[in-house]
């Protein structure tokens, strides 16, 4: 179970405090490709609850904690700490996402780690930033996507906000977090000394928010809720058709061109309304009306093959079991199975990242200490110190 040498992460030794779903997700990235990824957890005596990252053997658990080893280490306890700091003396990566005064309360914030291990690098995620009036508020990731302005923008006109149905902040701030160490890791290879690398909820929903803040900050606009519509490119959003609904995108003059020619709409396309993408823009009801009448003609299918023939973006929009039947899910092979012991096959998404000639690890996601014994002895735990740590409490 040991890490595999040929993986391009392999030579990095990751120590997991992480919970929940941001930190692990960050902690993922890693993992995906190969490093060494030692979760550690409390052990079961003092840590009872099943906690918000679900049921160990659910869908949730078993996506966030694959790739990995596990251990239990009890940090409250001083001998344990003590343990964890000896771990730090050879590990390259520490991540956490608790609050921020939890690391400092317990001693392994960036100064302390790095007293230990100049080349150790820091990652951390919280939910407001780890300095500021709102820093040891509790984060969650719809407090987050209300706060970073996202909720304000999904939902239909008049609907009212609406929360996106993926805990899209926990998730952005993870994937920030894991590319941030790997700047970090790479300025180690000149610099010899490691970074604190920290992001939280609210700072990576505002900057999702993309081209949607910049409306803001550049020009004062505030968005609205544009429902299925693109809030700015016209016409691209949501159509019925004869069967169901489909999505097409059809920005600019020459997407339009194509769109009209596969529709047969050239008379009607004529209307000084539909002549550039601003009279389009300023007349989005009525361009939409003009596609809707002939989209609902024909099925689903037969225009998105004759409008992706023409080079105009557009598909259907699937359930999650659709996505999953659909021809090219299946060809890219993001259903990705999993050997468990307990569990059998887990079919869980893979990464999706591919790095030519590399296969990412496929290890189940471990049970609570599963790998204790095995981790500690390659940082020098003999098995009576072990069974000694064992007996107080600290492991």
């Amino acid at each position: 179970m040991s890490p595999q040498s040929d993986l391009p992460l392999a030579r990095f030794t990751v120590l997991d405090l992480t919970r929940v779903r941001s930190g692990p997700t960050c902690v993922r990235q890693l993992a995906d490709w190969g490093a060494n990824v030692i979760k550690v957890e409390a052990p079961e005596e003092i840590d009872t609850g099943s906690g918000m990252g679900g049921e160990r053997h659910g869908p949730d658990f078993q996506h966030v904690h694959r790739n990995k080893r596990g251990i239990t280490l009890n940090l409250k306890h001083p001998d344990g700490l003590a343990l964890f700091r000896r771990m730090v003396e050879k590990a390259d990566v520490v991540v956490e996402n608790y609050r921020p005064d939890v690391k400092d309360r317990l001693g392994i914030d960036f100064e302390a780690l790095s007293a230990i291990n100049p080349r150790i690098v820091l990652g951390s995620i919280s939910g407001f930033g780890q300095t500021g009036p709102y820093a040891r508020r509790p984060g969650f990731d719809q407090i987050a996507q209300g706060m970073g302005g996202l909720m304000s923008v999904t939902g239909l006109p008049g609907q009212g906000p609406v929360r996106v149905g993926i805990p899209v902040a926990d998730l952005t701030a993870g994937l920030y977090t894991a590319l941030g160490i790997m700047v970090a890791l790479l300025e180690r290879e000149q610099t010899g000394r490691g970074r604190w690398v920290h992001t939280s909820l609210l700072e990576a929903m505002v900057g999702m928010m993309d081209f949607q803040a910049t409306r803001w900050t550049m020009k004062h606009e505030v968005p609205k809720q544009a429902g299925n519509d693109h809030p700015t490119t016209v016409p691209t959003g949501l159509f019925r058709t004869r069967d169901g609904l489909m999505n097409l995108a059809g920005g600019g003059q020459e997407m339009w061109n194509r769109i009209v020619e596969t529709l047969g709409i050239q008379e009607q396309a004529k209307d000084p309304a539909f002549a550039t993408d601003k009279t389009r823009a300023q007349n989005r009801e009525k361009t939409n009306a003009l596609l809707q009448s002939v989209l609902e003609t024909d099925t689903s299918e037969n225009w998105i093959a004759r409008l992706n023939k023409a080079g105009v973006p557009s598909g259907p929009v699937y359930a999650m079991d659709e996505v999953f039947a659909d021809p090219q899910v299946q060809h890219l092979g993001l259903e990705w199975a999993v050997p468990h012991p307990t569990l059998g096959e887990v079919k869980l998404v893979r990464a999706p990242m591919n790095i030519e000639g590399v296969a990412p690890p496929r290890r189940p996601t471990p049970e609570r200490g599963e790998h204790t014994a095995e981790v500690l002895a390659e940082f020098g735990v003999s098995a009576e110190e072990l069974a000694a740590l064992k007996a107080k409490g600290a492991v």
